[in-house]
């Protein structure tokens, strides 16, 4: 009887050449090759995945993705991103927050803007006509004690 001897070859599976994208990561999923979210959520930046994740939620972002052209989706997902963050960090006003702090300081600046030019005019105004220094001086800082 000869015995033949059945060598099995063992095939190992190839490891996969890039590492899946954060989305497909976070959500256990398999990525693949077309996957959607892999242009948008790099792998070496899973929290930019999340935090969209957690305020708008995978379904509608991957709805968003395909309903709009993709020479739009960076920006849209940037977007989404920019106003995610926002959010975890300022659960109530999210962007809306951040515009009125914002606009609140250009406003405070726009002041102390104006309190210069006021300054600068009287200034000058001083140095055309040749008022005394120290008068003018004693003046400038009263204003900033008050």
């Amino acid at each position: 009887m000869s015995s033949s001897s059945s060598s099995s070859s063992r095939s190992t599976p190839s490891p996969n050449p890039t590492p899946p994208c954060a989305a497909c990561k976070y959500l256990r999923k398999k990525c693949l090759p077309r996957c959607i979210f892999a242009p948008y959520f790099p792998p070496d930046d899973p929290n930019k995945f999340i935090n969209v994740h957690k305020v708008f939620g995978a379904s509608n972002i991957t709805k968003l993705l395909n309903e709009i052209s993709p020479n739009q989706r960076e920006d849209a997902v940037n977007s989404l991103a920019f106003e995610a963050e926002a959010r975890v960090k300022d659960p109530v006003y999210g962007c809306v927050g951040a515009i009125s702090i914002l606009q609140n300081q250009v406003m405070q600046l726009q002041k102390e803007l104006d309190a210069t030019n006021a300054d600068i005019m009287r200034y000058s105004e001083v140095v055309r006509n040749g008022y005394d220094h120290h008068r003018l001086e004693d003046e400038v800082w009263r204003r900033f004690d008050a």
